[in-house]
């Protein structure tokens, strides 16, 4: 199977377009997991609650993340995108705007639903353009997610030093954003269904399905990957304080470092998967990982440390975007565009419970033995990608980097 021909411009004009609408998310989540101490004691949450309203969002996100499954056999995800991204939006200035904590539960709901069908659609469009465009962009598309995270988290920080309200932070930025994201969805690009109706002939009971075994190994890539990065999320300033001695200052550096490591790999990494190809490219990453938290592990002092977060980047950076790329070319060239929708959506599930796993899971190691032990533990998960590297090639590989060529004139 091949994409319809697409006009160069439109492609370029829709990549732009959902580069900006990745960026616009990064900082809406930032927004929202940087400031959750001054939602703690903005709403008054105590400690005990707090563990349930975190992992309340991403279990609302994995069951947003199979509504959009559903709901793409009968609408277009870019209609998706259009639509939950305002909503994404306007849930975070409703935490921040809220006025009691049965309020502030009700956002982070709609927040976490609203925030799954975002990723899930999100995804499907950026594996679809990839698909148009013939080569390796799923990376830049998720750079731009990493620098929407570090301007988001730079924001969270200057309300923090200004001592501005919750909903004095989120206001302005919302007020900005929302309108963004209409505008930039109007050049969405998605073109593969362009001819093929939703809802008409037999529906979506036409559409085959790709069976869950097979994407399987996928989804522990997927979830492996999302412990280590929710290890660095959760844990680095900790470990950095605790174990190695650092300074409270100096804690909070290693995340920063990680964040624009994550960065500059993806900046790069389609580069390096049009010269290599992807399995090459996930073996080169996952290696680079494990030593990352190795190096953590045994690092004798604080600045060991950070070398072993920058390179824990440079690592993992490159593991997600290429595993939603593998799914959504596997199940294509199986059974078609919906099939890598579907495919998208349920690979998308195993980032929430990678996610949900990773803190608590780290957590309790470090208190039952050691920190620095509990930090082989997400290194040993993520060399299990290893094993599964073959499965981020084409299942088709009609030339050496796995991709077809371009059928579109002028693609920048």
């Amino acid at each position: 199977m091949t994409a319809p021909l697409v006009p160069g411009a439109q492609l370029r004009h829709g990549r732009v377009s959902l580069a900006l609408s990745f960026c616009v998310q990064g900082a809406v989540f930032a927004l929202l997991v940087t400031r959750i101490p001054a939602i703690q004691d903005r709403y008054g949450i105590s400690d005990a609650l707090l563990p349930v309203f975190l992992a309340a969002v991403p279990v609302l996100a994995g069951v947003g993340s199979v509504v959009t499954e559903q709901l793409v056999k009968r609408v277009r995800p870019s209609l998706v995108l259009r639509c939950v991204q305002p909503v994404v939006c306007l849930a975070l200035l409703a935490v921040g705007a809220a006025g009691s904590m049965a309020q502030v539960a009700v956002a982070l709901a709609a927040f976490g639903l609203s925030v799954g069908a975002l990723d899930a659609s999100m995804n499907m469009l950026g594996v679809s353009l990839q698909r148009a465009y013939g080569r390796s962009i799923m990376l830049g598309f998720h750079a731009a997610y990493s620098l929407g995270g570090i301007v988001g988290a730079s924001l969270a920080w200057a309300g923090a030093h200004w001592k501005l309200s919750l909903a004095m932070l989120y206001g302005p930025v919302v007020a900005v954003l929302v309108p963004l994201a209409l505008i930039v969805g109007r050049w969405f690009v998605d073109q593969e269904r362009a001819k093929e109706p939703r809802g008409s002939g037999e529906g979506p009971a036409a559409v085959a399905p790709v069976a869950m075994r097979l994407l399987l190994p996928l989804c522990l890539v997927m979830a492996f990957a999302y412990i280590g990065d929710s290890t660095v999320s959760n844990w680095s300033a900790k470990y950095l304080q605790d174990v190695l001695g650092s300074s409270e200052q100096l804690a909070t550096v290693p995340y920063n470092v990680y964040m624009v490591t994550t960065l500059l790999g993806r900046a790069v990494g389609d580069l390096g998967v049009r010269r290599f190809g992807a399995v090459a490219v996930v073996r080169t990453g996952t290696v680079v990982a494990a030593g990352g938290f190795a190096v953590v592990a045994a690092a004798p002092g604080a600045w060991a440390g950070m070398a072993g977060f920058t390179l824990l980047g440079l690592g993992l950076c490159v593991l997600v975007p290429q595993t939603f790329a593998a799914a959504g070319r596997y199940a294509f060239e199986k059974h078609g565009p919906e099939a890598s929708d579907a495919a998208v959506a349920r690979l998308n599930i195993f980032n929430y419970v990678g996610f949900l796993i990773g803190s608590p899971l780290v957590g309790a190691l470090g208190d039952a033995w050691s920190y620095r032990g509990a930090m082989l533990v997400p290194m040993a998960l993520v060399l299990v990608t290893l094993v599964y590297a073959r499965s981020f090639g084409a299942p088709e590989a009609r030339y050496g980097d796995g991709y077809e060529r371009p059928r579109t004139a002028d693609v920048g």
